[in-house]
């Protein structure tokens, strides 16, 4: 035995006539992208790029600033350790005699090692040079600098930093108090250095820091390159396949390397793909099929209008049987008109649905009355029980029984080998339902998906447009309600319609006046 499967519609929010209405007169929506020049690698580029220059820009003049500061601070920090050391040293040689002092200072001066790296002076009280370890400096000239002045005015170490007015280089220089055997001031120890060193080492940092910056630029860079690839190039054949795709060339599909964000791209391009193909065949069927049902009832109504004009049928039944052919294709010729149009109405959003409180099930024997007579002659028992309790809905009375009559005939046309329809009608403090059972050939299980889509027929050969099922799935889904089919193929087929039953305590005297109208009572 076949496995039963059922397809269930989804349950949507019914959609407001207005919007319909609204998004009609509006025309199609549009999703605007944002997009400037340059295509996508090279503003990728630009701003990428920007970017990182910005940042290694900003992070280079920091390690500058922080560099400079450490550097300068530090000489700072030695020089004036310097000075105060040199001062105590001098200091401890110093008695009355101005002469010693300055036979001190000049020994001290004379000797000191590190001529090479700092300069050493001696600075009297007034301020003049007395003694320095440089050969350029000239003696008894004033150093002009503040630290000289602030040290012997506040009688600690000072130091300053700045351009020197005798070499003209930039320069730091720290000076250090010297106090006589009696605690006066009578002058202070000097140490310069040139910045020269200090300013090559940050020179040197800010060049490492270039070098490395344009090491993780060009790194960056190679690695955004490999990054755009890995985009651009899929985007690419993307637009490729949809330039293909949008001129006809349907079911082209891509091949998915990464399962990305451009992974799920590929996949919904290939299903749109898939899907639109789909829809051609089904278009093109369409086509081939409805050409085929109007060929037939015009090549019967055309030839029985010739015969019966030229008077080839002379017995009287055999004109009524070639008026019965005419009645009947007309008939057949109308209801696919009528298909037709309401699932153009349905496609643009104008069928409207004339809503009002009636007893679906009094539409519902309506619609089984006019099959009553066509199902005996085709020997199919038709079972149908009356229910005692009143089903009222709010819908369109005419649309539903559209709904009821395509079921019934389906049923009729697709379960005639099962010789037996049965139809249910019940309903709960909240639903209505509608079920109609036959026992013909069914559905096969791959087709059961799709039963419901516009233009699809499937393996049947029974003559049809292929959009009755879909109109009437569209006119229950519009009722708030669902339209589900189970079949099992051999056994037949069960569609159910679901409707929300209507409130009966807020239209209590519409109900009554439909009781009325159908000869019941409400109990």
């Amino acid at each position: 035995m076949d496995k039963k499967v059922t397809a269930d519609t989804r349950e949507l929010p019914d959609i407001s006539q207005e919007f319909k209405g609204k998004k009609q007169a509006e025309g199609p929506r549009e999703i605007r992208v944002q997009h400037l020049g340059g295509g996508l690698r090279g503003r990728w580029t630009m701003n990428f790029m920007t970017i990182i220059t910005a940042a290694l820009a900003i992070a280079t003049i920091i390690i500058t600033m922080i560099s400079a500061s450490y550097y300068y601070n530090d000489i700072r920090r030695n020089l004036m350790t310097r000075a105060a050391q040199s001062a105590g040293f001098i200091n401890r040689f110093l008695n009355s005699s101005y002469e010693q002092f300055l036979s001190a200072s000049e020994s001290f001066v004379a000797s000191f090692e590190d001529k090479d790296k700092l300069e050493i002076q001696i600075v009297s009280a007034s301020g003049t040079i007395l003694a320095s370890s440089s050969s350029f400096t000239e003696i008894g000239s004033e150093p002009g600098t503040e630290d000289v002045g602030l040290c012997l005015e506040e009688n600690r170490t000072q130091a300053w930093m700045g351009k020197d007015l005798q070499s003209g280089e930039r320069v730091i220089s720290a000076s250090a108090p010297l106090y006589g055997p009696n605690g006066n001031l009578i002058g202070c120890v000097r140490c310069i250095s040139s910045m020269a060193v200090a300013q090559r080492q940050i020179i040197y940092i800010v060049l490492a820091c270039l070098l490395l910056g344009l090491l993780i630029a060009v790194s960056l860079e190679l690695s955004n390159r490999y990054f755009i690839k890995s985009i651009v190039e899929p985007v690419m054949k993307i637009n490729i396949i949809a330039k293909e795709i949008a001129a006809g060339r349907y079911g082209m599909r891509l091949h998915k390397v990464y399962d990305d964000e451009i992974g799920d791209l590929c996949d919904t391009i290939n299903h749109m793909s898939e899907e639109i193909s789909r829809a051609e065949r089904m278009k093109n069927d369409f086509i081939s099929s409805v050409s085929h049902e109007l060929r037939t009832p015009l090549t019967a109504i055309g030839g029985w209008s010739d015969t019966l004009l030229a008077g080839g049928a002379a017995d009287r039944d055999e004109v009524i049987m070639g008026l019965s052919i005419i009645q009947k294709e007309s008939r057949r010729l109308t209801q696919m008109v009528e298909e037709l149009l309401d699932f153009t109405r349905l496609e643009s959003g104008r069928m409207k649905l004339n809503v009002e409180l009636f007893d679906v099930g009094a539409e519902l024997y309506e619609a089984v009355f006019m099959y009553q007579n066509m199902l005996d002659k085709e020997h199919i028992q038709l079972i149908y029980d009356i229910p005692d309790q009143m089903c009222p809905v709010n819908g369109d009375r005419h649309r539903l029984k559209q709904v009821f009559l395509n079921i019934i005939d389906n049923a009729a046309k697709y379960g005639k080998s099962g010789g037996k329809i049965e139809i249910l009608l019940s309903c709960d403090s909240y639903t209505v339902i509608i079920q109609v059972r036959d026992w013909g050939i069914g559905i096969k299980e791959e087709e059961l998906p799709f039963v419901k889509e516009k233009f699809y027929k499937g393996s049947s050969k029974q003559r049809g447009s292929g959009i009755g099922l879909a109109v009437t799935d569209e006119i229950v889904r519009m009722h708030g309600g669902t339209l589900n089919i189970a079949s099992t193929y051999g056994e037949g087929t069960q569609v159910t319609v679901t409707l929300p039953l209507a409130n009966t305590d807020a239209k209590k005297t519409e109900t009554k006046a439909i009781a009325a109208d159908n000869g019941t009572q409400e109990e």
